[in-house]
Formats: structure tokens, sequence, C-alpha cells
């Protein structure tokens, strides 16, 4: 056992074979690269991506990140193909057949089939003279030198490769289709890059209705009241439904440990002048920049005029997902 080398080691000898492959396919790349991009972004049907085995497994990744950046793509895999799943390819579609060696039986019969039916092919494959890489219309070649196992036998540096060439292909056309941000949020409505993306503070004002407020002339032990009923941690200071301050639970604290009599403050004597406040038509996302920004809890809500309409809290923030 004392000459098993450790955990680490391996791992940095698993992950620089597969850098150099990673190196080997920028290299690789040339205008055949181009021309798949385009065809891709002006094809008015789906990309179908397939494949078999591990390659399988990074053909349904593809797809995944194909139709999160505004490319239709839908996975088949390659076994499944020949027991009906051809039925999923439909007119104007492209077919990207994904296989390390490209000469599985499995990859053959599917190549030939879907070649027979007239469709365009595009082959994903290390095997440059493989039959996927002669039937193809567009060889995408993804060349590994070896695998990142100690016997290069199992699909590790192939697989990354791959996936690296799949990432290349929708960012790029990503890029072509002047794919935005907003774009990209209309895609991901939901989880926290949805939330980052679209979630606004409004969304989040669940005082909204009748918001933490007392005046500058409010006996501090009303202002307790207030901001224990409210259980947003703080209370806005309105005068004449103007913002004047902010007191938290935090100037509470304060108060309490630095006087010894409380009888005679008032809101006005313990609030916080110009407090940070944010429009509810801001994304929670800008709230949650601003509080970190500032080292602070709480943020007064206002709409365009700068009428108060609530308190938004960091635990609202982060309930959400919103870091």
């Amino acid at each position: 056992m004392s000459n098993i080398k450790p955990a680490r080691e391996t791992a940095r000898e698993v992950i620089d074979r597969e850098a150099r492959v990673l190196a080997e396919l920028q290299e690789s790349l040339d205008e055949t690269f181009d021309r798949v991009v385009d065809l891709i972004f002006r094809s008015r049907g789906r990309l179908i991506v397939s494949g078999i085995g591990k390659s399988a497994n990074v053909a349904s990744k593809i797809v995944a990140t194909l139709n999160s950046t505004g490319t239709p793509a839908v996975f088949m895999h390659a076994a499944d193909a020949t027991h009906g799943d051809l039925g999923i390819i439909r007119e104007d579609d492209i077919v990207l057949i994904i296989s390390k060696s490209g000469n599985t039986p499995e990859i053959k019969l599917l190549t030939s089939l879907v070649k027979n039916f007239g469709f365009t092919v595009i082959g994903m494959t290390a095997g440059r003279d493989s039959y996927l890489a002669r039937q193809a219309d567009y060889l995408l070649y993804t060349p590994v030198s070896r695998e990142a196992d100690p016997f290069d036998m199992i699909p590790t540096s192939s697989t990354t490769a791959q996936m690296a060439m799949g990432d290349a292909l929708a960012v790029s056309i990503l890029q072509k289709r002047q794919f935005t941000k907003d774009d990209f949020a209309k895609f991901h409505p939901g989880g926290s890059l949805g939330k980052q993306l679209l979630l606004k503070v409004k969304n989040l004002l669940e005082n909204g209705i009748n918001p933490p407020a007392v005046s500058p002339e409010t006996p501090i032990a009303e202002v307790i009241h207030e901001i224990t009923d409210k259980r947003v941690g703080a209370t806005a200071v309105l005068e004449n439904d103007k913002i004047k301050g902010i007191i938290t639970d935090g100037d509470i604290r304060r108060m309490l440990r630095n006087r010894s009599r409380i009888d005679h403050i008032t809101a006005k004597d313990i609030m916080t002048s110009r407090p940070k406040s944010i429009t509810a038509d801001a994304l929670a996302s800008d709230a949650m920049k601003l509080l970190k920004s500032r080292n602070i809890n709480q943020l007064i809500v206002t709409d365009t005029d700068g009428k108060y309409l609530g308190i938004i809290h960091l635990h609202d923030l982060l309930k959400e997902g919103i870091i």
C-alpha cells in the first residue's frame, strides 16, 4: 500500500492529460467548424444529436445547452433510433452523430439510415478515417491522443473533447444569433439563474400593503412594537409621506446597550438619515449587490417617484437563492 501515490497526484495526471487533449482539439479546428455553425444557425429545422454509450450522455448534455441558448435541439439515442425513434427527425432537421471511434455497429447503421433518408449528417469523432467520418457531410474532428485513465481505455479525455466541442458549437451559434442576457433569462425562468435575471424587488415585497412606518416623533416603545409586528427587522421614518430615515433592530440594540433610560427617546434620535433605497422595478440581484456593497441588511423600497413602498431584507433575497 505504501507504493500507492496520493490521490491528488493521480488527479493532476488526469487533468493534465485531458488538458492536452483540449489543446489538441483547439489546434484541430478549421473552416469546417465555421461552416457547421453557419449551417445550424441558418437551419429552419432542429439539430438532432445522437450517440451511444458515454457519447450518448454527452449528446444529451449538448442538447440541453443548445436549447437553453436558443438553438432547438433534440436528443436521440443511437440504439433506440433503429427501433422507431428515427421518426423524431423531421424535414429540415440536421443530425449530429457523436462517436469516439465512428465505427461501432450502431453508429454505422444509424449513419447509413439517416443518409439514406436524405438528411444532412454532421459527424463528431476522433476517427478521422472512420465510417462516420467518411459518410458525414461535415466532420467535427475531436482528436484524442489518449484517454486519461492508466489503461487508455475508459472514456475520459474523449468525452471531455466531445463536451468541449459541443460547448464551442453552442456558444458560437449563440454569438451568431446575437443572443442576449435577456434572451437567456426567457429560457431560465426557474431556479437561481432565472431569478438572478428576472426576479424583481417588487416580487419580494411582502410588507408592501402595510409597510412598517413611524414618524420622527414616535416614542421608542412604539418604534420597537412596529419593528416587531412587521417582521422585517426595520421601519422607515416618514414625515409628510417623505422618507426621513430608517431604524433597524441593530439600532435598537445599540440604543439599549448605551442608554440607561429610553422613555424620552423618539424615532428621530436614533434613526439613520438618508437611508439606502432601491426602486420596486429593480432586479432582486441588484438589491443584493447594493446590500453587500454597503454591508447592510435592509433596503427601503420606493416607486419611481420616490414614494415609500416597503422594506426588503437580506433574508428575503437569500430565501430566493439570490446570492
